[in-house]
């Protein structure tokens, strides 16, 4: 009889231990399928201010805003970030008129910039945190995803929009009175 129970202790240990297992690899795979999602949504924000940001060279004639722009545009994987850096640096040194409707999708996309980036270096390190514990690097848990990096840029800096003015109020509205 006691060594039914001892049977019984070691099935218990084993399954609780499959079900940590099965649980920190679903941990992992979930944290690099959003680390890698993070960083497909960076890149599509950053490719459309370098597009935004052309638009605007061509509107104001910056002969070097331009040229950054289609860099950062056409740039590899591996020299994305300091085409960028390129484009920041030339974009903080234009003066912006908010009011033009160019400048104000560049101004907009420069902040979903911002955003992006910090969701993706927070996953980032979710994922770099996850892969160094130790049972995750015994067990080659995240063999399949790449090893995470993160995207140095220098965070543009845009000046405020101004408020858009409010609409008109429509002349077929009437107001409802009550009876």
């Amino acid at each position: 009889m006691p060594r039914m129970w001892w049977v019984v202790g070691v099935v218990v240990l084993a399954t609780i231990f499959s079900a940590y297992l099965g649980w920190t690899a679903q941990r992992v795979e979930r944290v690099h399928a959003r680390a890698q999602s993070a960083e497909r949504a960076l890149d599509a924000h950053l490719l459309r201010r370098a597009a935004a940001a052309a638009v605007v060279a061509e509107r104001i004639d910056a002969v070097e805003l331009y040229a950054a722009a289609r860099l950062a545009l056409d740039a590899e994987p591996d020299e994305r970030e300091s085409a960028e850096n390129d484009l920041t640096r030339q974009l903080r040194g234009i003066d912006l008129d908010p009011s033009d409707p160019a400048t104000r999708t560049l101004i907009a996309s420069s902040r979903r910039v911002v955003l992006a980036r910090q969701v993706h270096t927070d996953l980032v390190r979710d994922a770099l945190t996850a892969r160094r514990r130790k049972l995750v690097r015994v067990l080659r848990l995240p063999g399949r995803y790449p090893r995470p990096r993160y995207f140095d840029i220098v965070e543009p800096v845009m000046p405020e929009l101004p408020p858009l003015p409010a609409p008109a109020p429509s002349p077929e509205v009437l107001p409802v009175q009550a009876v």
